[in-house]
């Protein structure tokens, strides 16, 4: 059972970083300017499907490790922190984001979102980094707390990237222009998130 609490905690920060545009946002927004709401939900669906094979694996072998070696969740914790760090460093000097993507039926963009984000093998270091700080290792199954936080994490992105494609010629145009301020605000959570992490016991 996953303490309420944690869930009030986790869930801003899940949402503060879905709104941060990335390579898979910048796919779902051409594909709203591209070929319309359909393309647009079809591959922020495709994202969210890849980000939840990335949290099936990655909660797998957390939990066979933690099962297997108690301590090695020190060693993933500090890993943790040193992540978030980089990531954070990363954001701050990143300015802008570019928009890719070719317009496509609505089954090629979930496709596409898919293999995005699937092709993306940092997403799994940071789902390693960012959801063991929620984890609570008395509380349950490692791997089904990891599929839950996941899951929401999957959950928000898929709104945010869909009405991003949706309102590709507003919103969207409004986010690419303030990545700027959005990769210091990202950073600054990535960095908070990272002594969260260092100092939890």
């Amino acid at each position: 059972m996953i303490d309420p609490f944690t869930l009030l905690a986790f869930v801003p920060a899940a949402l503060a970083l879905n709104v941060t545009p990335g390579a898979d946002m910048m796919l779902c927004l051409a594909q709203g300017m591209r070929s319309g709401r359909s393309s647009a939900w079809a591959a922020s669906a495709g994202v969210s499907a890849g980000s939840m094979v990335h949290v099936t694996i990655a909660g797998l072998g957390l939990g066979a490790v933690v099962a297997a070696f108690p301590w090695a969740f020190e060693v993933i914790r500090w890993f943790g922190v040193a992540y978030l760090l980089y990531l954070a460093v990363h954001a701050l000097r990143s300015s802008t984001v570019k928009v890719a993507g070719q317009g496509m039926h609505p089954w090629k963009a979930f496709r596409a979102g898919l293999f995005t984000n699937l092709s993306n093998v940092k997403v799994i270091w940071f789902v390693l980094a960012f959801i063991p700080q929620f984890v609570e290792p008395d509380a349950g199954p490692v791997f089904i707390q990891f599929l839950v936080f996941g899951a929401l994490i999957a959950i928000g992105g898929f709104f945010i990237n869909g009405l991003v494609g949706v309102f590709a010629g507003t919103l969207g145009a409004k986010l690419v222009r303030s990545s700027k301020v959005l990769g210091y605000v990202t950073g600054s959570i990535y960095a908070a998130l990272a002594a969260r992490l260092a100092v939890m016991e």
